[in-house]
């Protein structure tokens, strides 16, 4: 299957179509080329199968939650993002919490049946949104497993069985723009061990070995890492084990602590000289002359939008609350878009 947009590597960089990101882009003496300027947009193919909870997604005018329409509508807003200069997001197979942050997650939002095995209408939907982001360019970080939903697979021989059948399914459409995370914060509430921390940097081998030599791409195969939990270091296995290394800055308040993380990050030992991309940070101070985007930038980092809907906010709010209003049309995206813009050149 012919495919127009290659994810590479080169260095602490990355590369699309064997150019740096942002070629040649520098924004107040901080280097830009290179980085991946993402969002987390994990709701893109969201999707409830417990009846108790799907109404808990109905619209605001009392329309039911329909999942095909809000990927239609996620795809649509697509050549609105790359245009400001966003190239990378985050989805996920397993989603993320719909209301932001949630300790109890009893909706069913999965990519997985409980053996492992996909559900061919969440493939459906995935397929249009890497589809649509090959066509213009962008590069999705493709999440496997979410806390909170990891139990709805029934034993580690299942997740396995998830980790290969994604593999093999993002191989066999040809995808050369897409990363592989393998979960989303690992060192928290997960149900298997193998997903959790200590380990998980056999499922980053898993997939590195399993997709060697079946991508056009320098690599060969498919790029792969995995996040921690806000303000935390992945282990040693998993700096050594990881393409890429990636960085939450959730709960980290002062733009210098971002920074210093992102330092502790390349001074540890295993560290070999990959881009660090914080793919996961909900501080939105974007009008101030520091903040923990332009911290990132400081470092060298790539940086990650993540914004959910707060109690009592109004529907536009938020790109993880679902339902989801997919367009720039909030205070606070207004404020990350227009200084994407402004680091990245972006129209």
């Amino acid at each position: 299957m012919k495919r127009t947009t290659v994810v590479s590597i080169e260095g602490e960089a990355f590369h699309v179509n064997g150019a740096p990101t942002h070629a040649g882009r520098a924004y107040n003496g901080r280097r830009v080329e290179g980085l991946l300027m993402n969002a987390r947009l994990v709701q893109a193919t969201f999707d409830d199968l417990n009846p108790e909870t799907r109404h808990l997604w109905n619209l605001p005018d009392g329309a039911p939650f329909d999942a095909e329409r809000n990927t239609r509508e996620f795809v649509d807003r697509m050549p609105e993002w790359r245009a400001a200069g966003l190239v990378g997001f985050t989805i996920n197979l397993q989603g993320g919490s719909p209301q932001g942050y949630s300790r109890e997650q009893p909706w069913h939002n999965s990519a997985f049946e409980p053996d492992g095995s996909l559900r061919p209408d969440y493939l459906h939907r995935l397929a249009l949104v890497l589809d649509r982001a090959d066509e213009l360019g962008m590069v999705p970080i493709v999440g496997y497993f979410y806390f909170g939903q990891d139990h709805r697979l029934t034993d580690e021989e299942a997740v396995l069985r998830a980790t290969d059948a994604a593999t093999d399914w993002l191989l066999a459409q040809g995808y050369t723009n897409v990363l592989v995370e393998t979960a989303n914060e690992c060192d928290i509430r997960y149900s298997h061990p193998v997903i959790l921390a200590p380990r998980n940097q056999e499922l980053v081998r898993r997939v590195q070995e399993r997709s060697a030599g079946k991508v056009a791409s320098p690599a060969g195969r498919l790029l792969v890492g995995v996040s921690m939990s806000g303000g935390k270091l992945p282990t040693p296995a998993i700096v050594e084990a990881s393409d890429f290394l990636l960085l939450h800055g959730n709960g980290v308040h002062e733009p210098d602590r971002l920074r210093r993380l992102i330092d502790d990050a390349r001074a540890m030992p295993a560290y070999r000289g990959q881009p660090v991309v914080v793919n996961e940070d909900d501080h939105f101070t974007f009008d101030e002359s520091d903040n923990n985007f332009l911290a990132a930038l400081d470092r060298y980092a790539g940086w990650g939008y993540f914004d959910f809907r707060k109690p009592g906010e109004v529907f536009e709010e938020g790109y993880q609350s679902v339902p989801t209003d997919w367009g720039t049309n909030s205070e606070r995206k207004r404020g990350f878009f227009r200084l994407l813009r402004e680091v990245a050149g972006g129209a």
